[in-house]
């Protein structure tokens, strides 16, 4: 039994000849109903979702700063609307190490009109209040509402939290006020000082002040990042807005250049796939040989110098690697390996120039379909805009729930031991509790939204079926547009006399076939995918909390897995793909669709392993020609260096902002249509295996690929022009 029986026998039998096949088939039913209908009951459960999540969830919640009192600064409608920033009545309090533990600052919060501007403290605003009240009325605007009695002892102010001790030049940043910090000749200062008075006597360096903000910023961002790494961020962005408002025309003048090159280059392919492919292919077994002779001339010019025959492992490891090309068998080793790989390209390109040469045959005939059917290169504007809808209202939804819960209070200490500390709190009565009189000082401060509802206890679980049905329909997205272009790419290879038997519309005809036969089917391989993608987040959230861990073992465990569903997630959306040609071709189930596509893959591996490798080579060249060449072309217009347009450049803090955005912009192009083309090639060799499988040439069967794949095969129709299909 021959190697091509033992396929057959493993993989399936070829598929046999049926006069009444003429491409996709038109006379189909519904597949994979039951997905289908689960699919349906997602989304509709999906959109319930949100609409809870609306119901419940606030987002001014992360928009707006809260105050103490659990209150948004600058909320219309509210006694704060005119109040949008928050004001730390101690932020020097912020660097305890409790603000670490609960994510708290333990100190009066307050929502103000402006940040203040000069040092000052209460003492000193009280003081000469009979003289000066203008003094004590800049003063008292950072203090509770309605507290206008500068009388009252400084203690009894200060345990009341009346007022603040003291105020320390601000600037607004994220909402807040945090100390407005400059750095002359290398020294911190705050208000051109280097220490203030805390407004208790004592005298503190401005240092202090950093790192309280540093903590005060890590309830907001994190505890990587500080105020040192954020406050230049408002003038940073500053430059980058104005150099989008000053460039954005000529960003788009370079889209649009990406565009036209990438519709070009498709289009072109037909007449440069092969002299493309072999002019690198010339290229590298140049190069190599080139390596060989150099490296051969460094072994011999070596000859006879003293201390060039020393073994490698004699010297051992060595930093500076200049020592190891000093020997003659660092080059020897060289020009073996050399030798070695350019005998193996030189027997691949022997042993597989049949194959190589169908794969290039194959390129330009897909080059050729998309010329015939211009509109699929506009197709993934469709995904594009189902892929924006999916993750806007994923985002939405995870903000609204999110914010879903009521203002929870905690009981804050910020010094001594209290047993209430961190404990659930109720502002309107905390005032008459056991509390104040078992822990002075003590404040039932706002900690953050939740709840105790069913709804609540379960947020967590619900933004985790939020993420889910995000994966399934971004997937099923995809995969509707892969059926759509699968459709429409088969119509082009199963009709006889191209391109004028080519069938009304193909594409609106296939994404019709596709939504409403096949749904269930999409669905159903876009789930499979979406677990496996579920399960990967999983394990790499559990890779970056067991980061700090000392554990070898669970490392290790962990990165298996991940290596084994990265495989798998791969080998899905390979099987899905070829499973949804089959789908657009025949129109039967997904199971079926996926065992039959591997079969004939597996029947063909050589084939397949070839055309998959030439296809992404010329893709990867393709993108690489395009993405520099444009990217190129924009790095010498934005430094002014083409003297041609030098006027025309636009004046700029940071070139390298549009020429980044131009660069990201023309890979996404390029990337959109290639990825049509690459559906196109996919498309067109199953159709190819099937056409060898199915016919022979003869009157009767005749094959439908080009003359130029018959030609390569040795192959040919008995009646060329006779009988069409």
């Amino acid at each position: 039994m021959g190697r091509r029986d033992i396929a057959e026998s493993v993989f399936g039998e070829p598929r046999k000849f049926d006069p009444t096949f003429k491409g996709p088939i038109h006379n189909r039913h519904c597949t994979d109903v039951l997905c289908c209908v689960l699919f349906v009951v997602v989304i509709l459960g999906y959109i319930a979702l949100g609409v809870v999540a609306w119901v419940h969830g606030d987002p001014k919640k992360v928009v707006y700063p809260t105050d103490s009192r659990g209150q948004f600064c600058g909320q219309k409608g509210s006694i704060n609307e005119n109040k949008t920033i928050l004001f730390y009545f101690n932020i020097l309090k912020c660097a305890s190490p409790v603000v670490l533990t609960t994510l708290q600052c333990p100190t009066k919060q307050l929502c103000v009109r402006r940040c203040p501007s000069r040092f000052a403290s209460y003492i000193d605003a009280a003081s000469p209040f009979r003289v000066n009240k203008t003094y004590w009325e800049y003063y008292r605007q950072f203090c509770q509402p309605g507290f206008n009695n500068p009388r009252k002892s400084a203690s009894q102010v200060m345990r009341d939290e009346d007022c603040p001790s003291m105020i320390i030049p601000s600037r607004p940043f994220l909402r807040r006020c945090f100390p407005d910090f400059t750095t002359r000749n290398g020294i911190l200062t705050v208000g051109n000082k280097t220490t203030f008075r805390d407004g208790h006597g004592k005298v503190r360096n401005v240092t202090i002040l950093r790192d309280a903000a540093n903590k005060a910023n890590t309830i907001r961002h994190g505890y990587k990042r500080g105020i040192n790494h954020v406050l230049d961020a408002r003038e940073v962005g500053m430059k980058i807005f104005e150099d989008y408002t000053n460039s954005w025309f000529y960003i788009l003048i370079g889209l649009v250049i990406t565009m036209l090159v990438s519709l070009l280059f498709i289009l072109l392919l037909r007449f440069t796939a092969g002299v493309l492919f072999w002019f690198v292919i010339i290229a590298v077994i140049g190069v190599i040989g080139y390596g060989i002779w150099h490296s051969y001339w460094e072994y011999s010019s070596l000859k006879g110098k003293p201390g060039s025959d020393i073994p490698i492992y004699d010297i051992g490891f060595q930093t500076d690697l200049r020592v190891y090309l000093q020997l003659r068998q660092t080059w020897l080793a060289f020009m073996i390996l050399l030798c070695i790989l350019e005998l193996i390209i030189i027997l691949m390109l022997i042993f597989l120039r049949k194959r190589i040469c169908i794969a290039i045959a194959l390129l330009r005939e897909g080059s050729r379909a998309i010329g015939h059917m211009m509109s699929t290169l506009f197709y993934p504007i469709i995904t594009f805009l189902l892929l924006a809808v999916c993750i806007s209202y994923w985002a939405v939804t995870a903000i609204f729930l999110s914010t879903s819960g009521e203002a929870v209070y905690k009981v804050l200490v910020s010094q001594g031991k209290c047993k209430y500390a961190n404990t659930t709190c109720s502002p309107q009565t905390f005032s008459v509790s056991n509390v104040t009189r078992l822990c002075p000082g003590a404040q039932c401060a706002f900690a953050f939204y939740g709840g105790e509802t069913v709804y609540h206890k379960y947020i967590f679980i619900l933004q985790i079926c939020n993420l889910l049905v995000f994966l399934w329909l971004v997937n099923f997205a995809i995969a509707l547009g892969q059926c759509t272009l699968a459709g429409a790419f088969a119509s082009y290879y199963w009709t006889f006399r191209k391109p004028g038997g080519l069938p009304a519309w193909p594409l609106l005809a296939a994404f019709s076939r596709a939504l409403r036969y096949h749904t269930g089917s999409l669905a159903f391989g876009s789930l499979i995918l979406s677990l496996v993608q579920m399960v990967r987040i999983i394990l790499e959230y559990l890779d970056s909390k067991l980061k700090g861990a000392q554990n070898k073992v669970a490392h290790f465990l962990l990165c298996c897995l991940k290596c084994c569903f990265w495989c798998l997630e791969k080998f899905i959306k390979f099987l899905n793909r070829n499973a949804y040609i089959m789908i657009a071709i025949y129109g039967k189930n997904f199971c079926t669709s996926a065992k039959e596509a591997f079969f004939l893959l597996m029947r063909n591996v050589l084939r397949v392993a070839v055309l998959d490798k030439v296809t992404d080579f010329l893709l990867f060249l393709g993108k690489v020609l395009i993405v520099g060449g444009v990217g190129v072309l924009a790095f010498f217009f934005f430094t002014r260096r083409i003297k041609i347009v030098t006027e025309e450049a636009p004046s700029l803090n940071y070139y390298w902002v549009p020429l980044a955005t131009v660069i990201f912009g023309s890979y996404l192009i390029a990337h959109g249509f290639f990825s049509v083309y690459a559906m196109c090639v996919d498309t067109l060799f199953l159709c190819f295996l099937e056409d060898l499988e199915r016919n022979d040439g003869s009157e009767e069967k005749p094959y439908f690929m080009s003359k130029t794949l018959m030609k390569i095969l040795h192959k040919r129709n008995d009646e060329s022009d006779g009988r069409r299909h």
